[in-house]
């Protein structure tokens, strides 16, 4: 028998952890696999995102400006043929807005992956209601073009918080799935479950500004 090559390296270290399932998250939300089975596209107008993205991944490449719908973002691209395969063996393919489903994502890390979900195509808005007096509102959504992978989402959230939200959109809209304020909460703090967890500054500053208005933090202070 003839000898055989070296094994093939990967640029991604394959092994989960907080970071590399905030990652994921990232690139389930804001990223693309190409058609050519090698490379892995991840787009934001943060540069921010983009840097947090290569450091979850311990990767350096280059960082890339690209129109999108109109629009000039940023972008890192990069081939990895073993991680674009663990990519399509996890529930990520290529064109994979409206088709998209289940992420096999270790229990443990769930939260870690819904932070870099959220970071990616989430959002938290408040507003006071006119309804009633000195009545605070606020929302935690997280948004998806395929039904089924919002669903995938709602049913992971609540077999562990015991929590549902609610679904809107469909048909040409994009699905939204919402918490309102003592769920949101629940849901927050799980995601920010310490203080150094990897997250976009701006989205989790907004968060905490916030929850000061209702006298709320993420965190006990133990933590």
């Amino acid at each position: 028998m003839g000898k055989r090559g070296p094994k093939p390296k990967g640029k991604v270290k394959i092994q989960w952890s907080p970071n590399f399932a905030y990652a994921i998250g990232l690139i389930v939300s804001d990223g693309n696999l190409s058609p050519d089975g090698r490379h892995i596209v991840f787009v934001s107008k943060d540069k921010d995102q983009l840097l947090n993205f290569m450091s979850a991944l311990k990767i350096q490449v280059a960082i890339g400006d690209v129109v999108s719908i109109g629009n000039l973002v940023k972008r890192v691209q990069f081939g990895d043929v073993l991680f674009y395969k663990f990519l399509l063996e996890i529930g990520l393919m290529p064109n994979k807005s409206k088709v998209l489903g289940e992420i096999k994502v270790p229990a443990k890390y769930f939260f870690d992956f819904l932070r870099g979900s959220f970071d990616g195509d989430g959002c938290t808005y408040s507003y006071f209601d006119p309804r009633w007096r000195s009545s605070f509102m606020f929302y935690t959504t997280f948004v998806s073009a395929s039904e089924k992978h919002i669903l995938w989402i709602q049913e992971e959230i609540c077999k562990r918080l015991k929590i549902r939200g609610h679904i809107t959109g469909g048909k040409k809209t994009v699905f939204q799935l919402k918490y309102a304020k003592t769920d949101s909460l629940k849901l927050l703090r799980k995601m920010y479950r310490g203080r150094n967890v990897m997250h976009l500054r701006r989205k989790r500053l907004k968060v905490e500004q916030m929850l000061r208005i209702v006298g709320e933090s993420l965190w006990s202070r133990k933590s």
